[in-house]
């Protein structure tokens, strides 16, 4: 029996053709992403070597000694466009000093003080008042803006016009809110360090210290678990930060149950003073203690010398204390010596009128701005306690000169300051009420 042959379907040889078709195209795009892989691979390991190459070429340029020397050259010699100077104005100041100090031509010096005196508010300038000047180095060093504050809360921006001598003013509120805060504590160690510990600034226990100063020896009337209240001004910016410290407005020391109040009152126009209870103001010639957070470590009067060895009259008060311990000046006057006085060291002397002189001895260093002729203000700093000189150890040695006389600072009786009577004293009364008002209701918010 003979087989026939089988019959092929067409349409299973068409399939069979796309299939393969089919097949070689997956395969043929496979083989071209191997290849296009390869080639990536190829042209990635190219590059990679040239920036490598490129790498060492720079790094070795770089480390080249002679272009590290021009780098350095003209990076030493690269200065910037703007230079800012600023200025705390201090007893003794001149607008015209002030510029003085600048390093600009005499006739742009002239230009900026008639600038200034053209304010009816800059014409009295104030101590600590804050000057800033903005000087262009293109411009041959010329002050192209300046700064002056007026107050706490104001300050007025001078800005030089354009290819013009002269220059148009703006006045600038700072955004500051004056805070009124009340502080109080017991003495466990001393004044200073009991403030400090209450975040007190230190300028207001400067304050503190010098408005007591006239009645209080911080050294020996003040005694552990004595107390004492304070109401001053903070100025807080808009991030809450305290920017700066007003004025005390009271204060309150308790010392051994004696209650010693004090009471800010303006009793004439921009006349500002400090009252007790009775309105007599506190203010006299000179304070006791010129210094804070110190000991009395050598009195007035006869003693055995801790260096030469033989008994020597000692004709000052020492008042142990740590380097740098700020002394202040305890009245106002004028500096008739800032150098060194031999055995004394480095000192300072102050005529305050033609009563009395003192001397301050063996400063670590001077006071800013302090020299022969300046004048300055009770309670400012006039140097900082060291222990230069004939000293064992870092002190003040202090001297106050009555009628050219050297006299005992801790027995020296003063006059009083100005009492209050009549119209005045009424006055005083109702802004004294006023001030125990407002003392009560900030008690009363911190308990």
């Amino acid at each position: 029996m003979i087989k026939k042959p089988r019959k092929i379907n067409a349409f299973s040889l068409d399939n069979m053709k796309n299939f393969k078709m089919n097949s070689l195209k997956e395969y043929g795009l496979f083989f071209w992403l191997i290849l296009l892989s390869i080639l990536a691979l190829f042209v990635t390991g190219i590059y990679s070597s040239n920036n490598i190459e490129r790498h060492k070429k720079i790094k070795s340029s770089l480390e080249n000694i002679y272009l590290k020397k021009s780098i350095k050259e003209l990076t030493q010699n690269l200065k910037p466009r703007y230079k800012y100077i600023k200025y705390l104005s201090k007893s003794g100041d001149t607008h015209q000093g002030i510029l003085n100090k600048l390093k600009i031509d005499n006739k742009e010096k002239k230009i900026l003080l008639e600038t200034i005196l053209n304010e009816k508010s800059l014409k009295i300038l104030k101590i600590n008042q804050k000057f800033s000047f903005k000087i262009d180095n293109l411009l041959d060093g010329s002050v192209i803006e300046f700064i002056i504050q007026t107050d706490k809360k104001n300050e007025i921006l001078f800005t030089k016009v354009k290819d013009q001598d002269y220059f148009i003013s703006k006045k600038i509120e700072k955004n500051f809110i004056k805070k009124i805060v009340y502080k109080e504590t017991i003495i466990t160690d001393s004044l200073y360090n009991s403030a400090i510990n209450l975040n007190i600034s230190p300028n207001i226990i400067i304050e503190f210290a010098r408005l007591y100063g006239f009645q209080i020896d911080f050294q020996r009337d003040v005694w552990k678990n004595d107390s004492f209240q304070i109401i001053y001004e903070e100025f807080i910016n808009d991030k809450d930060k305290v920017v700066d410290t007003g004025e005390i407005i009271f204060a309150s020391l308790n010392l051994q149950n004696t209650n010693y109040q004090l009471y800010k009152y303006e009793y004439d126009k921009n006349k500002i003073d400090y009252f007790d209870e009775n309105g007599k103001s506190v203010k006299k010639t000179l304070m006791k203690t010129p210094i804070n957070g110190a000991r009395l470590s050598s009195s007035y009067g006869k003693r055995k010398h801790p260096i030469l060895g033989y008994t020597k009259m000692h004709t000052g008060t020492d008042f142990a204390a740590p380097k740098g311990t700020p002394i202040m000046a305890s009245g106002d006057g004028r500096i008739i010596k800032a150098g060194w006085c031999g055995g004394g060291g480095n000192c300072v002397k102050i005529k305050h009128n033609s009563k009395y002189q003192t001397v301050y001895a063996h400063m670590s260093k001077f006071g800013r701005g302090i020299k022969r002729g300046v004048k300055v203000k009770q309670g400012q700093i006039i140097g900082y306690v060291g222990s230069t000189g004939m000293s064992t150890g870092p002190h003040l040695h202090y001297e106050v000169i009555e009628n050219g006389k050297k006299v005992n600072s801790q027995k020296l009786k003063l006059p009083s300051g100005k009492i209050l009577k009549g119209d005045e004293r009424k006055k005083f009364e109702v802004a004294k009420i006023k001030i125990d008002v407002l003392k009560s209701n900030l008690i009363s918010k911190v308990n």
